[in-house]
């Protein structure tokens, strides 16, 4: 039996590119890149494949942005390689925007950890540790001119804002492969092989605005109807994390604006919500308990007149449940992929959604991996380049090594 090593265990180094991968990782944190402002991430990936000596028109760019609500710079970035070997088609993916606290970070090689050197910013390991990943492997075949079964890799955009690189893919481009390998956060050891589905909300709240001190009484504060509704999802036991009936989800009221000043009646407040669960059904009754606290809210908020406010309630899926069976094939090569640099694997299913989420719904079976990152989203965030080039060694394993016995060909 093989046992789990500790991250900061000195280990081998990966199959060639150790220093290039460190390299890669550390000039792509340091370029700005937030959701919907990719486009430089996506240049300097293909301008280093470029040295590496593929011809630059072998990119694509879909148009996933287009039909993003943020819009963006730029749509994903796809690479096909054709195979030297026969075989179904793998995919290998990452995503390349990350979050506002982080963009413009500056980071800070200590030793074997790497942290924002700006105090007021998060590092973007996430996920540019992935993306990273992604680049060395196909650096390293390029350059190196390993032998590969065909080969996708997908740079997606706008994960950070509701998955919509992943949404909003034009599968037609990607060569119909028949698993994937998503790299985001977490341990090299990590796979997390199945994500709970989420829906969000926006609540409009309709009041009717008074002077607060001549004529309070004729107003209908739409901050009272929000924060009636809140109070009562709290006492009822349908915010945060919720447990009935052995089933389990999540809610959260998460942005609320709305008012002009002290001495106005607000008529007018926004309110942003999510529901989660790896329960379809129990997720669809959850959205359901939180429509009904607002709409009841808003008839029990009256003035004099008896005039009251009003609610209208616009949501979406944002991404559907998944969870892969064990014996699933993308499960078993990255079990062997993990188990190969001498890790021990780590299942595991995740309360947050992936772009896996989404390739799943496009009928492609997909593990995420970690690459070393901690505490994302977090001025905290580190980068572990022990778990980072664990995770170079993993993702080179899954696109060059094995055999796909059992998996189809996708027609």
């Amino acid at each position: 039996m093989k046992v789990k090593r500790s991250s900061s265990a000195r280990k081998s180094p990966p199959r060639g590119g150790s220093s290039r991968a460190v390299d890669f990782v550390m000039q792509m944190m340091a370029i700005p890149g937030g959701s919907g402002r990719e486009r430089q991430v996506a240049s300097f990936v293909m301008d280093q494949l470029e040295r590496a000596g593929l011809p630059r028109d072998q990119f694509r760019m879909d148009s996933a942005h287009r039909k993003s609500p943020l819009g963006g710079e730029c749509g994903n970035l796809i690479l096909k390689l054709r195979g030297t070997q026969r075989g179904p088609r793998r995919l290998l993916s990452a995503h390349l925007d990350t979050v506002p606290l982080c963009v413009n970070t500056r980071p800070d090689r200590r030793g074997r950890i790497v942290r924002s050197g700006n105090p007021e910013k998060g590092l973007g390991a996430d996920d540019r540790a992935g993306c990273a990943v992604l680049l060395n492997t196909a650096f390293e075949i390029i350059r190196r001119g390993l032998p590969h079964p065909p080969l996708t890799f997908c740079w997606f955009v706008q994960e950070e804002v509701g998955l919509m690189g992943s949404r909003h893919l034009t599968t037609s481009m990607l060569g119909k492969p028949a698993v994937g390998f998503n790299f985001d956060g977490g341990s090299a050891a990590k796979l997390t092989i199945g994500a709970t589905g989420g829906y969000r909300m926006t609540v409009e709240i309709q009041g009717l605005a008074s002077h607060a001190g001549g004529a309070p009484e004729q107003g209908v504060s739409a901050i009272a109807i929000a924060a009636l509704a809140i109070a009562d999802l709290h006492r009822s036991g349908w915010h945060g994390d919720i447990q009935r009936d052995g089933l389990h989800g999540t809610s959260n009221v998460g942005v609320i604006s709305g008012g002009a000043a002290t001495n106005v009646v607000a008529d007018r407040v926004t309110v942003r919500v999510e529901a989660r669960s790896h329960d379809s059904a129990f997720r669809q009754r959850i959205v359901a308990e939180i429509e009904e606290s607002f709409r009841n809210a808003a008839k029990s908020v009256t003035n004099v007149m008896g005039q009251c406010g009003s609610v209208a309630i616009d949501g979406r899926l944002d991404y559907e449940s998944f969870l892969l069976p064990r014996n699933e094939p993308a499960v078993e090569m990255a079990d062997a992929a993990v188990r190969s640099i001498g890790r021990q694997p780590e299942r595991t299913v995740t309360n947050g959604g992936l772009d896996a989420n989404w390739l799943f719904r496009h009928g492609i079976p997909t593990v995420s991996l970690g690459c070393g990152q901690k505490d994302q989203h977090m001025r905290s965030e580190t980068l572990d380049l022990d778990e980072f080039e664990d995770a170079c060694r993993v993702a080179l394993h899954l696109a060059t090594s094995g055999n796909l016995h059992d998996a189809p060909t996708r027609e």
